[in-house]
């Protein structure tokens, strides 16, 4: 898929005033329970943790005030949940669930299984640093942790981008060249608790971009006998991978399709894999996931005033990680600099894990530049637009000639 395919023609844009939309004060992972609302899901599975546990809270009060109508399940675990929900997709129903750090790894068996047996599940992180010690705080590790399963991941930045991905979601996950399960990351605190003006579409244009979900033959039920999960091994084990990474790789093509039908119809939604700020003319730029982007479009903007050609590219999907638009966004300039709110222990060149991803997908680049690790914000630690602006002056530096680390990573906030 060629970046020029980004742009190819859309249905004409619905004209603002009949798409409804209403406007609320809500935290992100309120967003998400209105997207789940407008969505129709059918089977909706908790178990608290925080800082998940607000998805829920909020789904429970939009049930008991009428305004939505599910099965509601609370299990006993974090693992019995995705059970549930993995089973409920299974047999046709849409369904969603979640959670945060530890909880996101107590049911890696379920979440695991769930990838393998292409079930478009939908789940939110609550982004959380992993126990122990025990940690409430932003991190990226425990949803990374499921990157290579065949789980499409994404970060959202802002409670909007929440609603308006959660829909995308359900749309890309669902599709018959996918059925693959997302999840949906929103950074703990940051993004689950802070509340902001949403727009909230109105029922009818949901529907007009989200068809229901429809397994066909696949479907498991009384009338239509299909084995689920056989034991394959040798036989069969590598054709079934194969057709998983088809599927991965056709989600590309979906995504692009999904967006620009959200585009058209709800006026918003951007570019599908990346966000570009201030890169048309940087000769360095900064990469990073999630609600860091604020710090760091204020650190950008503010380098700016002083002349320094910086630029931000965040990335929206990391499964499908989006190399072509990354290395046509970087082509450019002479230093990056990749912001991991997360660090892969024993990795190469010890750096974070979007490092890692970000230094493979501009290796066959013609003139690729210098990569830099900067690690920051662990534990839900402020990244603050001083450490940015240091870090972008280290690219400058890079740029200009300068000597520069890239067989480490440079920690930021970190106290002597």
């Amino acid at each position: 898929m060629s970046i020029a395919e980004v742009a190819r023609p859309a249905a004409a844009p619905v004209p603002v005033a009949k798409r409804g939309e209403t406007e609320a004060l809500v935290s992100g992972s309120e967003a998400v329970a209105h997207a789940l609302r407008l969505a129709d899901v059918d089977v909706i599975t908790a178990y608290p943790i925080r800082p998940y546990d607000t998805v829920m809270q909020y789904v429970s009060k939009l049930i008991a005030d009428g305004e939505f109508d599910c099965d509601f399940i609370v299990a006993e675990s974090e693992h019995s949940q995705f059970e549930v929900a993995k089973h409920a997709s299974a047999v046709g129903a849409r369904a969603f669930c979640g959670s945060s750090g530890v909880g996101w790894l107590y049911a890696f068996e379920a979440i695991a299984v769930t990838a393998g047996l292409r079930l478009p599940l939908v789940a939110m992180v609550g982004n959380r640093a992993l126990d122990d010690p025990g940690a409430f705080g932003t991190e990226h590790n425990d949803a990374l942790a499921v990157r290579d399963l065949g789980w499409l991941l994404c970060w959202v930045d802002t409670a909007q981008e929440a609603l308006d991905t959660t829909l995308i979601a359900y749309r890309v996950a669902e599709d018959h060249r996918v059925f693959l399960p997302c999840a949906i990351n929103c950074d703990g605190a940051f993004l689950t608790h802070s509340q902001a003006i949403v727009k909230l579409p109105s029922k009818q244009l949901v529907d007009s971009f989200l068809p229901r979900y429809d397994r066909g033959d696949k479907r498991l039920h009384p009338d239509n006998p299909v084995t689920i999960a056989p034991q394959v091994n040798e036989d069969w084990l590598m054709e079934m991978r194969r057709q998983n990474d088809l599927a991965a790789r056709h989600s590309r093509d979906v995504l692009i399709e999904a967006y620009a039908d959200f585009n058209a119809k709800f006026g918003r939604g951007g570019e599908p894999f990346i966000e570009r700020y201030m890169m048309d003319d940087a000769e360095v730029a900064l990469v990073g996931m999630g609600t860091l982007a604020m710090p760091v479009r204020v650190a950008v903007r503010n380098l700016r005033k002083q002349g320094k050609k910086v630029g931000f590219v965040r990335i929206r999907w990391f499964r499908p990680f989006p190399s072509p638009e990354l290395q046509e966004a970087l082509a450019g300039v002479k230093a990056v600099g990749v912001i991991d709110r997360d660090y892969a222990f024993g990795s190469p060149l010890m750096g974070g894990v979007l490092a890692t991803d970000v230094r493979s997908a501009l290796y066959p680049a013609k003139n690729r530049p210098k990569v830099v690790s900067f690690i920051a914000g662990l534990g839900g630690r402020e990244i603050s637009t001083d450490n940015v602006m240091d870090m972008a002056n280290t690219l400058l530096d890079a740029a200009g000639g300068g000597k520069v680390e890239e067989q480490d990573s440079y920690w930021y906030g970190v106290r002597e």
